[in-house]
């Protein structure tokens, strides 16, 4: 497998640290409010990564983060009137309804920074013994000089990056790039005792202490949006390599950005959508396939047609999954054809075929083609009534391929016994040609969310 590591901006194999497995973290949310869509897109394509490693075989540790402490949570909840914590707490909830509504699997670990406070406190302390933190007025700050490197993670210039700054420098730091380890308390913030007075972590500090205590000082990935590229995750380099002398991360990925109708998002402009407010029109689990329809890599533009070729998209992956079920329960032991043979022979180079896109860089939208290549396929040869192997091969690998991706998790049936009895009352008014009945009771369904498919193996029922 492959991976454009963002560090080095080229493509490397990817050999774990620990044969056999793997160990990643990616930047969860800061829980001031509810996620947006631009947050949805790292949430869920590095959801996939976990998903492909784990169906290669691997052990796969996934640890992603809560940022439950910074300034904007504190800004917040001042307005809100409520604690931190109170904040935090809801909206840690409010991320998981989302998130499982995404289909993103619940990490290994989620940990909260507020919870791991004593891990912060002695990497700054290292960084002190190191000479890479001083202590100021306001707090304890990262020297960025002391850091020959700094900059090369980002590919930025030291130099042109501190001459750049459009705001006053603090005169509390050494030199502009320096960053806060440590803030100092002010009055009515959070604090936490430490070696320098009261006062709460800054924000790059937490993932290096939550990624090194479930991860080790050296582990395999490190995931995230591309608005983190810098400052976030130079400072992570800087400051992890600078407390243990060793590597941290040894790939790192980042996802491209999201313009809404061609513009950047933004809440002047008017087109800022938060997840929750995208589910009040779309299944999640559509958004979740528009998001892997191009590489990660690759800017997406969310607009209304895109995501409705999604959803198209999505329905045509249900209702091949509907009639293979169908089909499998209707299955006769009939003779495979050439045809069947020829199909059930192939699938083994779907398969590959999907691998070599995934171990291409984690390209899904590949990934995602051959899925549609394997359904075009198979739609020829799945029939009821004809031979069970070929339906139970082709439902099979459609399964196998799609739970990579997250996707067709939901039941699409779901035909209670209200609907059931609904259906064979059609089918009695139908058998006694009452088609005034028939077609009542056809209306009925549908507006109940179901559609009824006339085969001569009898009703299929398909929910809208």
């Amino acid at each position: 497998m492959y991976i454009f590591n963002s560090s080095t901006r080229r493509k490397e194999e990817f050999k774990p640290v620990h044969p056999g497995e793997v160990r990643i973290y990616t930047c969860g949310p800061t829980v001031y409010n509810y996620f947006h869509i631009g947050n949805a897109r790292p949430f869920t394509t590095f959801d996939v990564l976990r998903r492909y490693f784990m169906y290669k075989g691997y052990k796969v540790t996934y640890v992603q983060n809560l940022t439950d402490i910074d300034d904007k949570m504190i800004d917040n909840s001042k307005k809100e009137g409520i604690t931190v914590k109170e904040m935090g707490d809801h909206f840690i909830e409010e991320y998981f309804k989302d998130a499982d509504a995404l289909g993103i699997m619940r990490a290994d670990v989620h940990p909260r920074a507020t919870e791991h406070i004593p891990e912060i406190i002695e990497i700054i302390k290292k960084l002190e013994e190191n000479g890479y933190a001083y202590q100021a007025a306001d707090g304890v700050y990262f020297d960025t000089h002391k850091f020959k490197q700094y900059g090369h993670f980002s590919g930025q210039n030291i130099d042109e990056l501190e001459s750049g700054f459009r705001v006053s420098v603090d005169e509390n730091k050494r030199n502009p790039a320096d960053f806060a380890l440590w803030k100092a308390y002010k009055e009515g913030e959070p604090f936490w005792e430490s070696p320098w007075g009261k006062g709460r972590p800054g924000w790059h500090i937490e993932c290096s202490a939550m990624s090194m205590k479930y991860l080790g000082e050296t582990f395999d990935i490190h995931c995230g949006g591309q608005d983190l590229l810098f400052p976030h995750h130079e400072n992570e380099v800087a400051q992890s390599c600078c407390a243990t002398g060793k590597p941290f991360a040894n790939y790192w990925m980042h996802n491209g950005f999201i313009s809404i109708n061609n513009e950047k998002m933004s809440k002047s402009k008017g087109n800022f959508f938060t997840v929750r407010d995208i589910s009040t029109k779309y299944d999640l689990e559509v958004i979740r396939l528009f998001l892997l329809s191009a590489h990660y890599r690759s800017p997406i533009n969310f607009s209304e047609d895109l995501v409705e070729q999604s959803k198209n998209g999505l329905e045509r992956l249900y209702n091949a999954k509907a009639d293979y079920e169908f089909a499998l329960a209707n299955a006769a032991d009939t003779e495979l054809t050439e045809d069947q043979k020829a199909f059930i022979a192939s699938l083994p180079d779907f398969e590959a075929k999907y691998c070599e896109a995934m171990d291409d860089d984690f390209n899904t939208a590949n990934a995602i083609g051959v899925i549609f290549e394997l359904v075009s396929a198979a739609n020829i040869v799945v029939k009821p009534g004809l031979n069970r192997e070929v339906a139970k091969a082709a439902l099979d690998m459609l399964l196998k391929l799609t739970d990579v991706l997250g996707l067709l998790k939901k039941d699409k049936t779901g035909a209670d016994d209200e609907i059931m009895q609904l259906v064979e009352k059609r089918q009695q008014a139908r058998k006694a040609k009452d088609w005034a009945t028939a077609d009542a009771v056809r209306d009925q369904l549908k507006a109940m969310g179901y559609v009824i498919e006339d085969t001569a193996q009898g009703p299929k029922v398909k929910k809208l």
